[in-house]
């Protein structure tokens, strides 16, 4: 039971629930593989760990494409000779009621939060057929759960993402663990960076700054489902703040 010395390659690491998993899990002794849009981000991410004494590589990252996440988990293998565990973190809010028409956003959420995903899945499952073992994490949502205005395609993608992880658990057999994660209200800049309508901007803003709880939260969640033995798969875990609905 130990994180030590695993290749963790991970998509959305330069901020948020990223960061912040890419951090500990460098802390407890994984080798990390960065994916990002932005490099900069990645490099302060890469940098913190570094100086702590951790191992990271890094590598631009559009989830949109499909060459990226083969780039992303071949970094991996050339770094560190393998890829243990996948996560599949990337994902972007920019909700809205549907009669705002905002198809482009819908477009933008269903190529980055559940083709993206599915990409990452893509890249992994050779190589972790070649290793004989290997772990898919997927960062997916509570807003899947509890299904609220303005979150209608937000949810589901993450509904999308969320069925496709249970079928690839029933498909996996005794070698391939498969995880999902669906955090809840996170103290992130995912509002900021990701919603496009300032109305419905703030009215998440002002939910965050009621119930949200620390990325680390999540990245706990991440930590304890690697960290079992290779014949215990934790399926789902959903974090999120005890005061939220």
């Amino acid at each position: 039971m130990t994180i030590q010395g695993k290749v963790v390659a991970m998509t959305g690491a330069g901020r948020g629930i990223g960061r912040a998993t890419a951090i500990y899990l460098a802390a407890r002794g994984a080798r990390v593989v960065l994916g990002a849009r932005s490099e900069t981000e990645l490099l302060d991410v890469a940098k913190e760990i570094e100086r702590a004494g951790g191992d990271a590589a890094l590598r631009s990252t559009d989830v949109t494409r499909r060459t990226d996440l083969e780039s992303l988990i071949r970094l991996g293998r050339d770094r560190f000779g393998s890829v243990d565990v996948i996560v599949n973190n990337a994902g972007i809010g920019p909700i809205s009621r549907f009669d705002a028409l905002r198809v482009e956003d819908w477009d933008a959420m269903i190529d980055v939060n559940l083709r993206g995903a599915l990409y990452g899945i893509a890249a992994a499952l050779p190589v972790f057929a070649q290793q004989g073992k290997g772990h898919v994490i997927n960062v997916i949502s509570t807003a899947g759960l509890k299904i609220v205005p303005t979150m209608g395609v937000y949810a589901a993608t993450k509904n999308a993402l969320r069925t496709a992880t249970e079928a690839l658990r029933q498909e996996a057999g005794a070698k391939l663990r498969v995880t999902e994660v669906s955090p809840g209200f996170i103290d992130t800049s995912f509002a900021d960076s990701s919603i496009t309508n300032p109305d419905v901007k703030a009215m998440i803003n002002q939910q965050k700054e009621r119930l949200a709880i620390s990325p680390n939260a999540i990245a706990r969640a991440i930590a304890f489902a690697i960290e079992q033995p290779e014949d215990v798969e934790i399926g789902s875990v959903v974090v999120r703040p005890t005061a939220q609905d």
